[in-house]
């Protein structure tokens, strides 16, 4: 017997280093951070290639970017026959997850009752003058 896995692949032996679960997706994000402008999948191949031992494939690359972007981690734009893509802010993050969350619910006021009654004082303020479209004044007060 050969030192191959399934399909010609190299065997994973047990000593053999593995990346910890998300790894990958945590350095497309860090590389996607650190860049001034939209990347497609060539380019982040090309930054993380820079700093590893090992060279991923272009399809590698593309299906963790693409599972980023169906998590909400990634924006995506069309580039000519690909895409380019950047990290989504935090604040668009956690408001997409809101949404999400309130559009699973059957009972609208109900969860967005729960929501309200856990805010703390300042966030139900800043919430009430955001409601009354005071949008202007300073969130740190």
């Amino acid at each position: 017997m050969g030192d191959d896995g399934p399909a010609g692949m190299p065997a994973v032996s047990p000593g053999s280093p593995r990346r910890p679960a998300g790894a990958l997706e945590a350095e497309v994000m860090a590389v996607l951070r650190a860049a001034q402008a939209p990347l497609n999948p060539g380019e982040v191949r090309l930054s993380l290639a820079a700093s590893q031992a090992e060279e991923l494939s272009y399809s590698t690359v593309v299906t963790i970017m693409s599972r980023l972007h169906a998590k909400g981690l990634l924006a995506r734009e069309r580039a000519g026959r690909a895409f380019t893509y950047t990290p989504v802010d935090d604040a668009s993050l956690a408001a997409s997850r809101m949404s999400q969350a309130l559009d699973t619910g059957t009972d609208h006021q109900a969860v967005l009752t729960r929501f309200v009654s856990g805010l703390t004082g300042r966030d139900a303020r800043l919430l009430r003058r955001l409601l009354a479209g005071d949008q202007d004044q300073e969130t740190g007060s």
